[in-house]
């Protein structure tokens, strides 16, 4: 049966929209798990990992199409169709996945909510999609029965995929109805609408086709490095995520990857000792733990006086320096990573560099919800600073309203697009071009090799007094990159100057200072203060700070750990006091 699925039969398939496949025969979830199951059946997929060593718990790839089958049965049984939609609201783990297909390949449509959404956010997603079905961990559940009425839902625990109906618990998996007739399922059928939480305001359900999804998945499959069956990946980001979703499992799965789950949140104490048992060849994070990994245990060695700062900034020697510090990095790791991808927020440039001198196998991709996600990305060593890497195989794009620094909004074409944003006509003719380009909200250059740069987003970018063009994110990376800085955000105040929101690492102040974290926050807010004139003197004049704030909370972020801009922005003039505000501005 694997000769049916060869690489090189499945590669001379000739389709009607000339796109060569990689991995796959047809783009459905229907021939997702078909090409699973005959390719590599028998190999480990799934293993969520114990409090203590024995305690794990694994599922093979022939298991995983079982229980799709099984579900799937289940769910048709009991009256779900074609078109229906059933909401998946919980932490990563197989059962969220095996829920997941069983939904898709019988033509119904999967709601992924994100484990960061408040029971308010969950409510809309539920009644705008029209979901008729919620399968959700126990912790969620109660907070939504909390907030609104579910007596309408057809209610499953995603901790082992039970029926909860009329005060009984229905066990799924052992009661088998076969479905006499399932559904055709189409390459342009939609498989799940995702509501995004963003930087900018309101959720949006994004449309997402069963082609939009494992096109994207299976042109990267091959494009970034060399995953073999049984290779290990560690996830440890939401799977209602479509970054992880579509990269961090469907792309390694159509390569016989073993996925490891922690069964915990991901906090330092349960991640090292994770790395050093699965030792995984490939994982995915955001920017903001490796930048944590830099600030805490690189940064203090390379700079402000650090005691490899002198070798670290010599030409020849600095390179070897940078390559030491690489390889004490990946043995934190497990010692075998070959594909450490950073997706879903900016780098910040100073740890970009650093990685960039390092043996350390980051590669970096960028895309939106909305293109499933990927559209452009680089594999590891092949990266260069500033940039993201080359734009994705059938996508074609363009620069609207490039500016003198061929600078222009990101549009594009392509397979991975989405099928538009469910119930919003209003918001589907603005993102999108007469000419059918989506309009991603990105400022974006592209040099002549076709290698795709992000300045920063639409939204963000501040028009200054003379008409220039100002990013803060440039701005924050220099800010960032103060001693004791944590993160930061520039806005512009209400009388057009530019403000600098700043958030201090109280903890490691108090460690270098050798003082308590009451005195540590007195002496934060000082250092804040005097932080204006050096970071002015790393900007250019149209860039420099009015003035600067400090920040007591943490800023509050996006699934992907992007900040909520809007946030900020809409509320500058406030001091702080109120509930939600907690720099001498908001949290």
């Amino acid at each position: 049966m694997f000769s049916m699925y060869s690489d090189s039969e499945i590669s001379a398939i000739v389709r009607k929209d000339g796109i060569k496949m990689v991995s796959m025969r047809e783009y459905t979830f229907c021939g997702l798990i078909d090409v699973l199951t005959a390719k590599f059946g028998k190999y480990d997929c799934y293993t969520v990992l114990g409090k203590k060593p024995g305690e794990e718990r694994s599922m093979t790839y022939d298991e995983l199409g079982d229980k799709v089958g099984i579900m799937r049965s289940y769910l048709l049984s009991i009256g779900f169709w074609k078109g229906d939609k059933i909401a998946i609201w919980g932490d990563s783990c197989p059962e969220w996945m095996v829920m997941y297909l069983a939904i898709t390949t019988m033509g119904a449509i999967a709601v992924p909510i994100l484990p960061g959404f408040t029971a308010k956010e969950t409510e809309f997603a539920l009644k705008n999609s029209g979901a008729k079905g919620i399968c959700a961990q126990k912790k969620y559940l109660d907070s939504l029965k909390d907030h609104m009425d579910l007596s309408g839902y057809e209610i499953f625990a995603l901790e082992n995929l039970h029926h909860l109906k009329d005060g009984k618990d229905i066990d799924t998996t052992q009661t088998y109805f076969q479905a006499d007739i399932v559904p055709p399922v189409l390459e342009e059928d939609i498989a799940s609408i995702i509501y995004t939480s963003g930087t900018t305001g309101n959720s949006k359900g994004v449309q997402l086709s069963h082609k939009n999804i494992l096109s994207c998945a299976d042109q990267a499959s091959k494009m970034y490095v060399d995953i073999k069956p049984g290779d290990r990946a560690i996830s440890i980001l939401p799977m209602s995520h479509v970054y992880e979703f579509t990269i961090g499992q469907l792309v390694t799965m159509l390569n016989g990857t073993h996925i490891y789950f922690l069964g915990r949140p991901a906090a330092v104490s349960v991640l090292l000792p994770a790395l050093k048992s699965v030792r995984p060849h490939i994982m995915l994070t955001v920017p903001l733990i490796m930048e944590k990994i830099y600030k805490s245990s690189i940064a203090p060695l390379i700079t402000n006086g650090g005691k490899l700062e002198k070798f670290y900034n010599m030409p020849i020697i600095g390179s070897f320096v940078a390559r030491a510090i690489g390889h004490k990095l990946e043995d934190t790791f497990g010692g075998r990573l070959k594909f450490f991808g950073i997706g879903g927020a900016p780098l910040d440039p100073e740890v970009d560099r650093f990685l960039d001198r390092t043996t350390f196998p980051v590669a970096h991709g960028y895309g939106l919800t909305e293109t499933s996600p990927l559209l452009a990305g680089c594999a590891p060593h092949k990266h260069k600073t500033g940039f993201i890497g080359e734009i994705c195989p059938y996508t074609e794009y363009k620069l609207l309203d490039v500016n003198s620094e061929g600078v222009g909004e990101f549009a594009v074409k392509g397979p991975q697009v989405m099928r538009g944003y469910y119930n919003n006509d209003e918001l589907n003719k603005e993102s999108f071009t007469e000419d059918g380009y989506f309009r991603t909200g990105d400022l974006a250059f592209v040099d002549k090799k076709g290698v795709l740069g992000i300045k920063g987003r639409c939204k963000t970018m501040i028009l200054g007094p003379a008409g220039e063009n100002i990013y803060p994110e440039a701005i924050e990376s220099v800010i960032n990159n103060m001693e004791f800085v944590q993160e930061s955000l520039v806005i512009d105040d209400e009388d057009n100057t530019l403000v600098g929101l700043i958030k201090i690492d109280i903890e490691l102040m108090a460690k270098k200072l050798k003082m308590n974290l009451h005195d540590a926050e007195v002496e934060a807010r000082k250092y804040v203060d005097s932080l204006k004139s050096k970071i002015n003197k790393e900007l250019s004049a149209q860039n420099k700070l009015s003035s600067v704030r400090f920040q007591k909370e943490p800023f509050q972020r996006t699934a992907t750990q992007k900040i909520k801009r809007f946030l900020y922005q809409a509320n500058k003039k406030n001091d702080g006091n109120k509930k939600g505000n907690n720099s001498t501005k908001v949290g």
